[in-house]
C-alpha cells in the first residue's frame, strides 16, 4: 500500500514514520522546501524521543520519503492523509481550517482511481462533509471517499502512542473506505488494539471531547490544590485517594501551573466555539478555559507572596520553559505568561531548558536571559523557580544549588517548585523556604 501524508509537521511526520514502520510506503509532503531538504538529510525539525532513529531506519529502507511534489504522490496513493495545522483563529477561538481546505483542493486535482482522503488534523464537526464538497466541486469525476482518523499522540510519547494506542477511531461512511483503513491498521488489529468504526461527525467530535475531558481533569485538580493550600490539606494525598477509585483513575491528577501545548488550549476553545454555534454551550469547558488562564496568573501571585509582595530588583533562576518535558513545544506554555509578568514587575530572569535555549529569546521580553545548564541558571539568584518537570531537574544537587544562591534578607533561600517534584520536608532540611502547589 502507498499512502501520502500532506503536512510534515508534528502529526504528519510522526504518523508517516510510524506507518512506514508497518511496512507501508509513505510520502510526506510539505510546501516548505527547506524543511523537506533537511528531512532528506536526516535533520528532524522537532524534538520527539526516538523519532530521528525511526525516520532514518525507514528512509534507508525506502519506505519513507519526503517531497514537495504533491501531484505525483497523490496520483500514486490509495490513502491521502491531511495532517496540516488547524491553529486557533484570531478573534473567535474557532479552528482555522484554511490549510485543510487548501490541501483538499490540491488533492482533488490529482486523484487517480479510488482514493480515501482522511483528516488526521484535529477538525470541528462537519469538516469532513466540507472536504467532500470541495473535492466534488474541484473534480466532479473523482472516485473517492472521505474519512476521519483523529490522532491521540502525546508529545514526548508519540511513537509509543501510535504503535500501541489505547484505541484507533475511524469515522467513515463508505464500506470500501472502511476496509482500506482497516487494512492499513492491520498491525494494530494483531495486537488487539480497540478500533472504533463510526461515522465521520462522531470521529471528529471524539477527539475534541477527549482533550476537553483531560483538560477538565487537570483544572479540577488544580482548583482542588488551591483549596488544599487554604485549608492545610495535601493535594497529592487527595489525588491519590481519588485516583484509587477505578472510575476516576490517577492520570492527569497532577497539580501545576496550568496546561499548555498544541492541543488542549486550541481544542477546548474550538469545542466551546462549535458548541456555541450550535446553541448548545458547554459551560464546563468554558469554565476550564478561564480557570487555566487564572491558574497561570496565580503562579505569579505565589512568587510575589513568597518574596514579600515585590520582585523588582530580584534575579530569578527558572528551570524549564516548555509546556511539558520531552518536547521542544512552547505553544501556550505557562512560562510564556509567567515570565513576562515577572519581568514587567522588575525581575531579572535567567532561564534554562534542555531543548529551548537561546532561540527562546523570540518568546520572551528583555530581562530574560539564558543559561547553559541548570546550575548556571541558579547562580547569584534570589529565587529558583521550576516550571517544567524535566527528569534532570528531579535530582539536583541541592547543596550546590543553595551555595550559588543569594539568601533573602531574613536568611531564607527561596525555591518555588510549581511541578511539585520535590518533597517539602526534604527541601526544608536542605535549607530552603519551599513553595509548591497544593501542599
Amino acid at each position: 500500500m502507498r499512502i501520502t501524508m500532506i503536512g510534515a509537521g508534528y502529526v504528519g511526520l510522526v504518523s508517516g514514520a510510524c506507518f512506514s514502520e508497518f511496512g507501508v510506503h509513505v510520502t510526506c509532503i510539505d510546501s516548505d522546501e527547506e524543511k523537506i531538504k533537511r528531512l532528506r538529510q536526516g535533520v528532524i525539525p522537532i524534538f520527539e524521543p526516538g523519532l530521528d532513529r525511526l525516520v532514518l531506519r525507514n528512509a534507508e529502507a525506502k519506505r519513507l520519503e519526503f517531497s514537495t511534489d504533491l501531484a505525483t504522490a497523490v496520483e500514486n496513493s490509495e490513502v491521502v492523509f491531511i495532517a496540516v495545522g488547524t491553529p486557533e483563529r484570531r478573534g473567535d477561538g474557532a479552528a482555522d481550517l484554511q490549510y485543510v481546505f487548501a490541501a483538499a483542493r490540491q488533492i482533488a486535482r490529482h486523484l487517480n482511481g479510488f482514493t480515501v482522503v482522511v483528516t488526521k488534523s484535529t477538525v470541528p464537526v462537519g469538516t469532513g462533509a466540507q472536504i467532500a464538497q470541495i473535492i466534488r466541486t474541484e473534480n466532479p469525476e473523482a472516485d473517492f471517499a472521505v474519512a476521519s482518523n483523529p490522532e491521540f499522540l502525546r508529545e514526548g510519547s508519540a511513537i509509543e502512542d501510535f504503535m500501541r494506542p489505547d484505541r484507533v477511531v475511524i469515522g467513515v461512511d463508505d464500506p470500501k473506505a472502511a476496509e482500506v483503513l482497516k487494512s492499513l491498521y492491520r498491525p494494530l488489529y494483531l495486537i488487539e488494539t480497540p478500533i472504533l468504526i463510526t461515522n465521520i461527525p462522531t470521529a471528529e467530535l471524539t477527539k475534541y471531547a477527549s482533550n476537553a475531558f483531560l483538560a477538565t481533569k487537570i483544572m479540577f485538580i488544580n482548583q482542588i490544590a488551591n483549596l488544599c493550600e487554604a485549608v492545610g490539606a495535601d493535594v497529592h494525598h487527595v489525588a491519590k485517594g481519588m485516583g484509587l477509585d477505578r472510575r476516576i483513575g490517577g492520570k492527569f491528577l497532577h497539580p501545576g501551573p496550568g496546561y499548555g501545548g498544541s492541543c488542549f488550549p486550541k481544542d477546548t476553545q474550538a469545542l466551546a466555539r462549535t458548541a456555541a454555534t450550535h446553541h448548545e454551550p458547554i459551560t464546563i469547558v468554558e469554565a476550564v478555559i478561564a480557570a487555566n488562564f487564572h491558574q497561570k496568573k496565580r503562579m505569579v501571585d505565589k512568587v510575589l507572596k513568597a518574596t514579600g509582595g515585590a520582585v523588582s530588583g530580584l534575579t530569578i533562576g527558572v528551570l524549564g520553559l516548555t509546556f511539558k518535558p520531552n518536547t521542544d513545544d512552547m505553544r501556550e506554555a505557562p512560562s510564556l505568561l509567567i515570565l513576562p509578568e515577572l519581568a514587567q514587575q522588575g525581575a531579572r530572569i535567567i532561564a534554562f531548558d534542555p531543548e529551548i535555549r537561546g532561540v527562546a529569546s523570540d518568546h520572551f521580553p528583555a530581562g530574560v536571559s539564558f543559561a547553559g545548564n541548570a546550575y548556571e541558571a541558579c547562580q547569584q539568584v534570589d529565587l529558583v523557580l521550576i516550571l517544567t518537570e524535566w527528569n534532570q531537574f528531579r535530582n539536583l544537587d541541592l547543596a550546590r544549588v543553595r551555595a550559588g544562591m543569594r539568601p533573602r534578607p531574613d536568611g531564607r533561600y527561596l525555591f518555588c517548585d510549581f511541578r511539585n517534584i520535590y518533597d517539602p520536608e526534604t527541601m526544608r532540611r536542605a535549607g530552603f523556604h519551599y513553595v509548591c502547589v497544593g501542599r
